[in-house]
């Protein structure tokens, strides 16, 4: 593999995250075509579209790395990958499609099977996210990149996670309380990654579910502010599985760890 400037890679590609968000409202304001998927998930005309223009930038930049993306087949076959790209162009489509607000739009670059940069991009939210390694990892505001604290909110007393789902399942709710966790709030989508990392939360914890392209950008953002995420017996999430499946997760910010 060429070497590449993964900071140039990163910077070059927020601009085509902003386009793609503008887009992906556009659409949905115009209305959206949907479809069911074999396994029996929704995708939508803007699901594909963002996916084209993330997916040509990307290929643009990197010609030598493969693209792994939920919504194509293309390189899913590969088998032991370690240097790669995990593209998951909306994520929340059920809150895209029903005009809600909290989807994202994700690509996490993975060298050697681990994350080294991602960016998550909230059109809805206006929120956009990116890292490209340890402590350079960002938020774009008023245009301008701001650095993520990830202790900047942190109280001990106080500590907040967010949750997939507002019932909690035992095995979760039993790490909630070795965490000293005092409330929750639910949120989908991979805007989890970016406000714990952000410190406006302090940690998420699931069970297996979802794929890497759910997470590898998130991971990224977080790792690059000083957090973690790890299963639930503190093992390193390694990226290129079988079925791209995810183990369980903790995810905690600077602040707790």
């Amino acid at each position: 593999m060429t070497k590449i400037n993964i900071k140039d890679v990163v910077e070059n590609l927020v601009d085509t995250f902003l386009n793609a968000g503008k887009i992906s409202l556009d659409l949905r304001d115009k209305g959206l075509s949907k479809e069911t998927k074999s396994d029996n998930t929704p995708v939508s005309n803007g699901d594909l579209e963002v996916n084209k223009i993330i997916s040509q930038k990307i290929s643009k930049l990197t010609p030598d790395i493969p693209i792994i993306s939920e919504e194509t087949s293309d390189n899913k076959s590969i088998k032991n990958l370690k240097n790669f790209w995990l593209i998951d162009p909306i994520d929340g489509t059920y809150d895209y499609i029903n005009n809600k607000d909290e989807f994202t739009i994700n690509a996490g670059l993975i060298i050697d099977k681990r994350p080294v940069a991602g960016l998550i991009y909230a059109p809805a939210k206006n929120r956009m996210f990116y890292s490209y390694g340890m402590n350079y990892a960002f938020e774009l505001i008023n245009g301008k990149p701001v650095k993520l604290d990830g202790k900047k909110n942190f109280n001990k007393n106080e500590i907040k996670f967010v949750s997939y789902s507002h019932i909690i399942k035992p095995e979760i709710e039993k790490i909630h309380k070795e965490l000293n966790v005092k409330k929750y709030v639910r949120m989908k989508s991979s805007l989890k990654f970016c406000v714990i990392a952000a410190g406006e939360f302090d940690g998420y914890v699931a069970e297996p579910r979802a794929c890497e392209w759910d997470i590898a950008a998130g991971h990224a953002i977080l790792k690059h502010t000083g957090g973690n995420v790890t299963d639930f017996n503190g093992n390193e999430i390694l990226y290129g599985k079988e079925n791209f499946k995810n183990p369980s997760l903790i995810l905690k910010s600077k602040g707790i760890l």
